[in-house]
């Protein structure tokens, strides 16, 4: 999923009005994985590009970039319910005009359980590319009715447009984000809201140039460190135009300061980054990358900062193996990573895979499983997002194709 193609999957599909579904179920991937819910493109959504945030008991949220009651996207619930199963219920229906269109980052919570996310067009902040500059929006519950406030309007200029990837709060409830489009160099940025006297005011902590600290903000969201660092990647520049993993920390005065921590090499190294960052807390850092690897269909990499070193940990074949990575990555408890491939696996589908890297002991080798194959329909295809856990440590994401209308599913397996 290039960045220069993210509207591909922005295909207006009018509905009529938001409904509850009940869940699909059946055998699915691994031997415990199924679908947990088909999209039908209509009034429920369709094309539901993001991963999953959970609540305390376990009902799941996110967004699709097309469908609801005016066809430009929705933001959903998936209520868990007896017997493994899930019901879906709209939430917010976008009407491609103030309030934005085509939300692509899913969802987080803030401590009082309202929703927050973007939308990389509509918005009354500017005109791009004949549309909206995007918005970061905020949903409200008032007595099981979820209202929909406008935080910030992207304008195109300086400030940035087109956030296609999600927001995190930092320990003071400022939120952050990044751009691919816009800012002072037309490359993206990395932006601060900030609540100040009622209004939230944005500001840019960093204008990609292009250079060597890298151009286009990526899909996947900001992590944050204890101490207020955060990290991310870029999907191009660098020192050899493949991108950049990069740490922004926090100064005196509200200043901050950007450091390129690796710019990737291409092929055999790893190249062009989409999805975000994880750590095991070790100061190694892990993701995956669009290309690059010794395929250049895409890899699995580390970076390890205190040896100043990064390594590819798997090269994808785009065979059975799976192809270009735009997921962020997932730990479970015992060290082995998930992740999603957007292509590859059945190869008269080339739908995607789910696959799991289990470290060698002993050796600084990874051995690959997969876990499941996708199909097509009415199994989903491409998972451009990574693998979410809820509260019992099951692992959810979607697929922004397939399904039985071809309009994406949710899943989720027990690893």
């Amino acid at each position: 999923m290039k960045r220069e193609s993210l509207g591909q999957f922005m295909g207006k599909v009018l509905g009529m009005v938001a409904v509850a579904a009940m869940a699909v179920s059946g055998a699915w991937a691994a031997s415990n994985g199924k679908i947990v819910y088909s999209f039908t493109g209509s009034g429920d959504g369709g094309d539901p590009a993001a991963s999953l945030a959970f609540d305390a008991t376990g009902n799941g949220y996110g967004t699709t970039v097309n469908g609801g009651a005016f066809g430009f996207g929705t933001v959903f619930e998936l209520k868990r319910l007896s017997g493994g199963k899930f019901q879906e219920t709209v939430l917010y229906s976008f009407t491609g005009g103030s309030d934005g269109k085509n939300p692509y980052g899913g969802v987080i919570f803030d401590g009082a359980g309202n929703l927050y996310g973007t939308t990389v067009s509509g918005g009354s902040g500017g005109v791009c590319s004949g549309d909206g500059c995007g918005v970061v929006f905020e949903l409200t519950n008032s007595g099981g009715n979820w209202t929909e406030t406008v935080l910030y309007n992207f304008t195109g200029g300086n400030d940035g447009s087109g956030p296609g990837g999600g927001v995190v709060f930092d320990k003071s409830g400022n939120l952050y984000g990044t751009t691919p489009d816009g800012g002072q160099f037309s490359v993206g940025v990395v932006y601060e809201l900030s609540l100040q006297g009622g209004t939230w005011k944005q500001s840019v902590i960093h204008a990609f140039t292009g250079g060597n600290d890298g151009a286009v903000g990526s899909l996947g969201s900001l992590l944050l460190d204890a101490s207020g660092n955060f990290y991310g990647v870029s999907e191009l520049g660098g020192a050899h135009a493949a991108g950049t993993v990069f740490r922004l920390s926090p100064l005196a005065g509200g200043k901050w300061k950007f450091t390129t921590l690796y710019g990737f090499g291409g092929q055999s190294d790893a190249a062009f980054p989409y999805g975000g960052l994880i750590t095991d807390g070790k100061n190694n850092f892990y993701g995956t990358t669009y290309y690059g690897g010794t395929n250049g269909v895409g890899a699995v990499f580390k970076l390890d900062l205190t040896a100043k070193k990064e390594s590819v940990l798997y090269s994808f074949a785009e065979g059975t193996d799976g192809g270009y990575p735009t997921s962020t990555l997932v730990f479970d408890t015992v060290g082995n990573l998930y992740g999603t491939t957007s292509m590859g696996g059945v190869p008269a589908c080339d739908c995607g895979t789910v696959f799991e890297l289990s470290p060698v002991r002993g050796q600084d080798t990874w051995t690959e499983t997969i876990l499941h194959r996708f199909k097509g329909n009415p199994d989903g295809a491409n998972p451009y997002y990574g693998l979410n856990p809820d509260p019992s440590g099951n692992l959810f994401s979607t697929t922004a194709s397939g399904g039985n209308s071809e309009a994406g599913i949710v899943f989720g397996f027990t690893p």
